[in-house]
């Protein structure tokens, strides 16, 4: 059940976090960096800082520091500017009064709002009061579906500065209260923009997605086993494989349009996989069975556009939801997991090179091999057993036979000897049979000349005595 095999999938909690000890989470998509300080190296005034700064005036201080500030506000106005042309058409946005009692009515019911209720945040935002508000919104999606042959990575900037900038309307809120309404604005907003960004041709999406497929489809041999994923034992209640209902939540983190809606299939995929976890053992899973039952999770879903999913997410996404709390921990370890199946190789399943090659070769895997030889070996001392057996049954049937072979010996002689026997006696009857009538007949005849005689004898007295007188 659980192996005390060494591991070699291991990945420490400072192996998550962002390179640049920011406190948040980092990702492989990003180098190891977070978004934010991501998007910060990707820009290119940073290249800028990076090159002048190193250049120390007469003072010690950096010729162009003042330059470098110049150039950042010159940046933030323009990309304010490219905002607002956006949001209005033009570079500036009419002028439009907004009472402070509107403003506060609106703020009042934003604050209002139950948490996940998105159906009362578009009630809310389609008041009257909310106007200015869907009209930015509207402007923005329909400057995007305009402009949706502009490069993917131009199209998450402009996405994530809309939310910023959408964000500083409700300054005064708390973070929590500004996280939640600014969720229900992405589901609106990425839910109409979802099939003019996701895999889009500007970026390599597709040929990825294709062969993230191949990868996880030629390692379809790797067993639980072997990356040293706890399963229930045969004598435990547990039937079926336990990791089914996150194989089933990955699967469906496609079918979802939202960013936030996708990161809710990976947290729910995580947390099945702790379970699966927990019913395997009565100790709690740590970081390195959670991160090996994640890769064979993925292994065996083999989730349809796993790596356009993946981009969206991070394109698109709110960067809270991707820097801190479950769910960029959550995220964040499946992109570990999808990068070791990118460059999985035999140590990191206890196997040799040669043995990883075959396997990668269509050779059987190791548990099958491994079954099917304990299946042969199981067979063979049954049979050898059943053999014996046997021999021990013939050698039983053959004595057997001898002994009823004598038995039928004696039973012959004793019946011939009691058939002579027979016969003599037979023999002897007949003799004293005949002996017995000559005897008979003898008899009959002096017995039958005695009687005449005593006859004769009787009516010779008879004549002599004369008749008898009768008394008166």
């Amino acid at each position: 059940m659980w192996t005390d095999k060494q591991r070699g999938i291991r990945v420490s909690q400072e192996e998550l976090l962002c390179k640049n000890a920011c406190g948040y989470y980092g990702n492989p998509a990003w180098q190891g960096f977070c978004s934010k300080c991501w998007r910060e190296r990707a820009r290119p005034d940073g290249a800028e800082r990076q090159d002048t700064s190193s250049r120390p005036s007469n003072d010690g201080t950096p010729l162009t520091f003042s330059k470098f500030e110049e150039k950042k506000s010159t940046e933030k106005s323009r990309r304010i500017n490219t905002m607002r042309r956006l949001f209005w058409g033009s570079p500036s946005p009419p002028k439009r009064q907004e009472s402070s009692e509107s403003h506060a009515n609106v703020l009042k019911a934003f604050q209002s709002l139950e948490p996940g209720d998105f159906t009362g945040f578009l009630k809310i935002l389609r008041s009257p009061p909310s106007q200015r508000l869907q009209s930015r919104c509207t402007a923005f999606l329909k400057t995007m579906e305009a402009y949706h042959d502009l490069p993917v990575q131009k199209q998450s900037d402009l996405v994530q500065d809309f939310y910023q900038s959408f964000a500083e309307y409700f300054s005064s809120f708390s973070e929590a209260q500004v996280t939640q309404i600014m969720e229900h604005v992405e589901k609106l907003i990425m839910t109409r923009l979802h099939k003019w960004v996701f895999c889009h041709d500007s970026c390599d999406d597709e040929q990825k997605d294709l062969a993230l497929q191949r990868r996880i489809r030629s390692l379809n041999w790797v067993t639980p086993q072997m990356l040293s994923v706890p399963f229930p034992e045969k004598n435990t209640t547990v039937t079926g494989d336990p990791f089914l209902p996150a194989i089933t939540a990955i699967i469906e983190m496609d079918a979802k349009r939202a960013p936030q809606d996708k990161l809710a299939c990976v947290s729910k995929c995580s947390q099945h996989v702790f379970e699966a976890l927990s019913s395997s053992s009565s100790e709690p899973a740590n970081a390195d069975d959670f991160l090996s039952g994640l890769i064979y999770v993925v292994l065996k879903a083999n989730p349809p556009r796993l790596h356009s999913n993946m981009q969206y997410v991070i394109r698109f996404g709110l960067p809270h939801s991707l820097m801190a709390g479950e769910s960029g921990y959550y995220f964040t370890n499946l992109s570990c997991a999808v990068a070791f199946i990118e460059k999985l190789d035999g140590p990191a399943l206890n196997l040799s090179p040669e043995e990883f090659d075959g396997y990668m070769l269509r050779q059987p895997a190791p548990f099958a091999r491994s079954k099917r030889l304990k299946v042969t070996t199981e067979t063979q001392h049954l049979l050898e057993e059943l053999q014996g057996r046997q021999e021990k049954l013939d050698q039983g049937v053959d004595a057997l036979n001898v002994q009823l072979q004598k038995w039928v010996q004696t039973v012959n002689s004793q019946l011939d000897e009691a058939t002579a026997q027979f016969a003599l006696v037979q023999k002897e009857i007949t003799a004293q049979a005949e002996h017995s009538e000559h005897s008979s007949s003898s008899h009959d005849t002096e017995q039958q000349g005695d009687d005449t005689e005593d006859q004769m004898v009787l009516l010779l007295s008879d004549k002599h005595a004369g008749p008898e007188v009768t008394e008166c």
